[in-house]
């Protein structure tokens, strides 16, 4: 009996450690958008009592009324109401009142976290358990939320307002695959005139009149139509989409703007995804613009892009909620309607032949990509690849700030793993009329490729002799198995802070209907033989600093161009 008694005794005595011992600090911002930063903020994640833990910038203490449990996150705001401006709810606790709604933290002394450097110190009892400075462990960033996940702290710039979901895998799904300017207008045209209760549109940028034309009818008939744009593309909203989306939204469709010129900041430096959603149970999503020049009428020429629409319940809820948190928010505008608007004539462009029709396929497993949220699945899903990969981009260029591209990184890694690589570039002269853009890019692929003798390529293409008018494609084929159709662009941007949709099929028919289609523009290929380096320069392109500074003042403004 003693013996149980001190057995029981010694775990009594445990118990106020094992309670405590998972509270720390997980995430913070100190440099939120409101003027003056009242809601700034903190939150400590774990369970247990708070009696003894305080928090302290090296000024001010944070400590909690006695019996304060957490059981989770804890939200600390500098000011509640402030908070809840910012982000639709309140925080847990306070620390300068504003609210008879919110508990207040204990506070002694000012308690402010600076812009620019400033520390957080959690302690329990005196022992310190957590510590974090900036600039030295973190660089402050308006707007950014720093998060500790996975054991390190901003595996991704997240900056307040975005959506953090999660990767999905779906099984057993069926899809049409198709590409442009082959056969996107038709299976655009069938998904939009299949839709019986809804559409939701997601887009960049919306120019095309067959398609405002289609969706006017799909209103007509009674489906609930919603459009969601970018409010401030590269160049600004053109007469042309300013009239087009007037007149859609004068019949009724509402039509909202991510961000604009002048108002609140947007979530995301551009919504550049290209999807619909149709009746809640099928996505399209495509490489291209709403416009004719990236869904050309069928038989007429455009850009080469890869679409994909797929027939899933399961896959379409993904993307529903995807939809539903992006087009609400402070950032959120409705459309200004343009006076005296007309609708926008059809471009002239030549005809073609179309080569390539749609394929359905069943049974296929898809993963959505979402950026920011989920981009790291690409380079991924390269660093899977064992014998095959093609890339078809608009273009690759360096990250900012001297940051080597880690996707580019990747595919020379598959090379020296003895994977077969080819990269298909765009010609087109905004994409090489610069000094360190396509050409350049394709030039310094090869004369690596050439000094390590890795079975990699690179070329820009002859889009005339293809049949396009340009790249603008973003897909990747890996092992001849699976595939990326996506928006996201080959740079810093679009996987880090852009909103970009897409999905990896892992389908072997899919696999090879897309391989088909990069096969024959590859033989439209041609290399750069102007190399703006010797290969003896160089030992791997993630250390490249000279390359890196080349490209870091010319690509970011190529970029933009880019959309």
């Amino acid at each position: 009996m003693q013996r149980l008694l001190l057995s029981l005794l010694l775990i009594l005595l445990m118990i106020p450690a094992t309670v405590t011992a998972g509270i720390t600090v997980t995430a913070f911002c100190p440099d939120p958008y409101l003027s003056g930063d009242p809601d700034e903020f903190i939150i400590l994640s774990g369970y247990g009592k708070l009696d003894g833990w305080t928090i302290t910038d090296g000024e001010g203490i944070l400590s909690f009324p006695s019996g304060t449990w957490i059981d989770g996150d804890l939200v600390i705001a500098r000011q509640a109401d402030a908070y809840r401006r910012t982000h639709g709810i309140y925080p847990d606790f306070e620390w300068e009142e504003s609210t008879p709604l919110v508990p207040n933290c204990i506070r002694s002394n000012q308690f402010i976290l600076a812009n620019a450097g400033d520390e957080i110190e959690l302690y329990y009892r005196g022992e310190l358990r957590f510590e974090i400075a900036w600039p030295g462990d973190v660089r402050s960033r308006e707007g950014q939320v720093h998060r500790f996940i996975d054991g390190v702290w901003n595996p991704r710039p997240f900056m307040i307002g975005q959506s953090d979901f999660s990767p999905i895998i779906v099984e057993g799904v069926s899809a049409t695959l198709f590409v442009s300017p082959d056969s996107s207008y038709e299976v655009v045209e069938e998904a939009i005139r299949s839709a019986k209760r809804s559409i939701e549109i997601s887009v960049y940028e919306f120019t095309h009149p067959g398609i405002a034309e289609l969706i006017a009818d799909a209103d007509d008939r009674g489906v609930s139509v919603r459009i969601l744009v970018e409010g401030s593309p590269v160049g600004g909203i053109s007469s042309e989409q300013a009239n087009l989306l007037t007149s859609l939204n004068v019949s009724g469709i509402p039509v909202d703007l991510m961000g604009s010129s002048g108002g609140e900041r947007s979530r995301y430096r551009f919504l550049h995804a290209k999807y619909l959603i149709i009746d809640g149970e099928s996505v399209l999503i495509i490489s291209e613009n709403f416009k004719e020049s990236g869904i050309p009428y069928t038989g007429f020429e455009g850009n080469r892009g890869w679409g994909v629409w797929i027939h899933d319940a399961r896959f379409a809820d993904y993307f529903g909620m995807v939809y539903a948190e992006d087009s609400v928010g402070r950032d959120i505008v409705p459309l200004t309607r343009k006076r005296d608007w007309v609708m926008p004539n059809r471009i002239k462009v030549s005809s073609r032949t179309s080569r390539y029709a749609p394929v359905r396929i069943d049974g296929a497993t898809v993963t959505p990509v979402i950026s920011p949220d989920t981009s790291h699945l690409v380079p991924a899903m390269i660093a899977e690849a064992t014998t095959t990969l093609e890339i078809q981009q608009a273009y690759i260029s360096n990250w900012t700030k001297n940051t080597p591209n880690p996707w580019l990184d990747a595919s020379l890694d598959a090379a020296s793993r003895g994977v077969n690589v080819r990269i298909l570039l765009d010609a087109s002269w905004f994409s090489i009329e610069g000094d360190w853009d396509n050409d350049e890019m394709v030039a310094f692929i090869n004369e690596y490729a050439e000094r390590e003798n890795l079975p990699l390529e690179a070329r820009l293409i002859d889009a005339t002799r293809a049949g396009i008018t340009k790249i603008h494609n973003k897909g990747v084929i890996v092992d001849g198995h699976t595939v990326l159709v996506s928006s996201i662009n080959w740079n810093e941007n679009s996987p880090m802070n852009n909103r970009e949709a897409g999905v990896i099929i892992c389908h072997p028919d899919a696999a090879m209907y897309y391989l088909k289609v990069f096969d024959e523009d590859w033989k439209s290929g041609y290399t750069s033989s102007q190399p703006f380096f010797t290969a003896e320069d160089w030992s791997k392109p993630a250390v490249a600093l000279l390359m890196l500074i080349f490209f870091a003042g010319v690509i970011i403004g190529r970029r933009m161009k880019k959309g």
